[in-house]
């Protein structure tokens, strides 16, 4: 019987599944077995489109539908937490199934946190990821870089520090540092992540460490929780996965590919933030930088820290109604609302149409607050620093209701 804390190699034990799954299906076979034995009323996982550019959230109910999500999308640049919240009722009222990456489970978090989604009603089943590439990027990328036609590519990959392409004829690996000091490669914010292996998840799966014969043909399994054990320990015993005690340089392995990209996540850190300067330098870079803004709110919508009905940026005290560009408190008040729990999704900076970096600026102010109070978010469920951190009423305010509302506390209106 597996516990927390425990790491093994699994596979389905279902020949198909095993075909179309990644690593012996091993996910894929959890996913409808959960399904399956009615412990969770549906699965939000994510699946191919038109082609492996186009990845798309989809939410099953029916077990012979799982097999569509097989497989991993590099080239897809979702975040699921939200859609838990906007689409599923904060899985309120029904279990669910989701495959997060590890800004996926830290929006969770951070969500459940602010009483948006009941983490008691969710299966976390968590992917190793070393990052993921914006669709344009990828499509010029693999043109320019590999020579190849990108929608002849049927498969693509990020393993043993290269991004690898299958096509008609071939395949080729190129590195991803050489690709990304070439201004290609990863999203900026991925490049910066250093929680590649989700343990904040019930189990964490993927293909590092996986040696010898089951290389290619077995998942490797970190069990996170209680609910990751019971889940795995059930599915096993009804003969839905099979598994086996790790090998021994595999688990070595495994440490050396994940602190691998944590270095690699410290160096782009520094360049990035070295880049955008100290003090008064890195904040005239930001207002210059946010000049640019449509007030789309678009960062707004995609943010998983953003779930205030009664946004500050729209009260007309601080923010001029009809003013575009908006005024620099529209930026301030954001900074101020979500910086300490910032998870560097990259969702604000994916999806503005000004090419505004804010991800960058976000992470950048996340980073220092974390250096100097120690809350890492988006981890476990210890509250987030807030704008008045000596408050005690406004740290157990947020416990008690959810709101994170300060403004309404701090400027109220002068009575006349």
């Amino acid at each position: 019987m597996a516990a927390k804390g425990d790491m093994l190699y699994a596979w389905s034990t279902d020949a198909e599944i095993q075909k179309k799954g990644e690593c012996g299906g091993a996910v894929t076979a959890l996913l409808k077995y959960a399904l399956e034995k009615k412990i969770v009323d549906g699965v939000l996982a994510v699946k191919k489109g038109i082609d492996l550019y186009d990845a798309q959230p989809t939410f099953i109910t029916d077990p012979k539908e799982i097999a569509q999500t097989s497989g991993s999308l590099h080239c897809g640049t979702l975040l699921l937490s939200k859609l838990v919240k906007n689409y599923l009722d904060g899985a309120d009222k029904m279990k669910i199934a989701v495959t997060v990456k590890g800004c996926d489970a830290m929006g969770l978090y951070e969500l459940a946190k602010r009483k948006q989604v009941n983490l008691d009603n969710v299966v976390m089943i968590g992917v190793n990821c070393g990052g993921s590439v914006s669709p344009i990027t990828a499509r010029k990328m693999i043109l320019d870089k590999f020579g190849v036609d990108p929608d002849k590519v049927t498969k693509e990959e990020i393993d043993k520090g290269q991004f690898i392409i299958e096509y008609e004829g071939g395949h080729k690996g190129i590195s991803i540092d050489e690709l990304e000091e070439q201004g290609a490669g990863r999203r900026s914010n991925c490049r910066r992540c250093k929680v590649k292996v989700p343990r904040q998840a019930d189990l964490a799966c993927g293909n590092w460490g996986v040696i010898g014969d089951k290389a290619g043909k077995a998942t490797f399994v970190e069990v996170c929780s209680e609910k990751g054990a019971n889940l795995l320990n059930a599915a096993v015993k009804d003969k839905a996965l099979a598994t086996e005690a790790p090998n021994a340089k595999g688990i070595e392995m495994r440490g050396k590919v994940e602190g691998a990209m944590m270095k690699l996540g410290d160096k782009w850190r520094d360049k990035d933030f070295k880049g955008l300067g100290e003090g008064r330098d890195r904040l005239k870079k930001i207002m210059q930088e946010t000049s640019r803004c449509i007030k789309c709110y678009s960062c707004i919508l995609a943010c998983p820290i953003c779930y205030c009905v009664d946004c500050t940026t729209k009260n007309p005290a601080y923010v001029n109604p009809g003013q575009v560009p908006p005024n620099f408190m529209f930026h301030l008040i954001r900074f101020a609302h979500i910086a300490d729990s910032c998870i560097n999704c990259g969702q604000c900076q994916e999806l503005c149409p000004a090419e505004i970096p804010n991800a960058l600026f976000m992470h950048a102010q996340q980073v220092e607050l974390e250096k100097m109070f120690g809350h890492v978010p988006g981890m476990d469920m210890s509250l987030p620093l807030l704008a008045l951190v000596e408050e005690k009423e406004e740290r157990a305010r947020l416990t008690n209701t959810g709101s994170d509302m300060i403004f309404e506390n701090v400027f109220k209106p002068v009575p006349k």
